[in-house]
């Protein structure tokens, strides 16, 4: 072991699963063999995941069949979470309404509540999960129940979107703002981005410098820094090198990796120096020059000049840290124009 490989810095993995491990049904590239070879070298892996369409167990079955074997005991559901929440908030034996699949009505019913899928059945809860079978019926029986102020609403996340196989495919973040819309009410949200489904995973496995792996800024990355982790955002699912530079504050990863394969590679490097030109009329003169690799970066004002190729990551992670060293708080997505030099 070199000692100064990215993956020695941490003791354990949290990793999400859509568009990091699998898109759809299939593997993603390598990534089974990257995470077998990071359990064979004694860090522990849980799966954390926001599809709440399938039992834990079967997340871990279809993970073992692409070649990581894993158990139950391994993965960590917004199913799980959701229920959890409801289980705090409602007496033992309360009925909940669910919209989702048959998998969320078990969880539910594991967590000492009673399913059930009718506003007939007068439930004082209704858990929102994904589910690719979900028909409008459903969404509506869901708002028709929730016009009572009094019934909780929990959703198990708002991924806006889910990776799959063919593309980007709408999540349940899609369905749940549908039903946010005829109700004019917000839910609890359970999983991703939220910090306890993190700081659950490293409590299993007694980890004390975990990192989170997720390919979504707005769940991955943001859970794993509201819980403290370290982050680290692959390249393999949604979020691109473009939105990444543009991220809010706290969706800004640590690290940035194509693919797993490269968590046995040295830790990247990345120089800032700060430098002041002058203010001239409204323009000001304060800039942030970063190196990595053998690429540099310079943002100043609206515009980040690299000089390297935008095919080499190095290049885009001397951007980041210049840019967002120029500016640390982001509330809002921002847009720098980016100048590309050869260097």
């Amino acid at each position: 072991m070199t000692g100064d490989r990215l993956i020695d810095a941490f003791d354990a993995v949290l990793s999400d699963l859509d568009g990091v491990v699998y898109a759809g049904p299939d593997a993603i590239p390598g990534a089974p063999e990257a995470l077998e070879a990071v359990k064979a070298q004694g860090f522990p892996v849980i799966f954390v995941t926001n599809n709440a369409s399938r039992s834990v167990d079967h997340v871990a079955q279809h993970l073992s069949d692409l070649g990581v074997q894993t158990t139950g005991a391994e993965v960590i559901s917004s199913a799980q979470a959701g229920a959890g929440v409801l289980a705090e908030k409602l007496a033992p034996g309360s009925k909940v309404m669910i919209t989702g699949s048959r998998a969320l009505a078990q969880i539910v019913a594991d967590a000492g509540l009673e399913p059930v899928w009718s506003e007939d059945d007068a439930p004082q809860a209704v858990v929102q999960g994904f589910d690719p079978g979900i028909a409008w019926k459903d969404l509506a029986e869901a708002a028709f129940v929730l016009a009572d102020p009094n019934v909780l609403w929990v959703a198990t996340n708002t991924d806006g979107s889910i990776p799959q196989a063919r593309g980007i495919a709408p999540g349940n973040g899609t369905l749940v703002a549908a039903v946010a819309s005829a109700t004019k009410r917000t839910p609890l949200v359970a999983g991703k981005p939220e910090a306890p489904i993190f700081l659950d995973g490293a409590k299993r496995v007694g980890a004390v410098r975990p990192v989170v792996i997720g390919d979504r800024l707005d769940t991955d990355i943001q859970g794993g820094n509201r819980a403290g982790f370290a982050t680290i955002a692959v390249l393999t699912g949604v979020d691109t090198p473009e939105t990444i530079l543009g991220a809010v504050t706290e969706q800004r990863p640590t690290h940035v990796i194509n693919t797993l394969a490269e968590l046995f590679e040295p830790a990247p490097v990345v120089r800032t120096e700060l430098g002041d030109d002058g203010t001239e009329g409204e323009v000001s003169g304060h800039w942030v020059r970063a190196d990595c690799g053998q690429a540099s970066a310079r943002a100043q004002g609206q515009s980040v000049v690299v000089r390297g190729d935008s095919e080499d990551l190095d290049a885009w992670r001397a951007a980041f840290a210049a840019w967002w060293e120029l500016n640390p708080q982001a509330d809002e997505p921002t847009s720098p124009r980016v100048v590309w030099e050869h260097a």
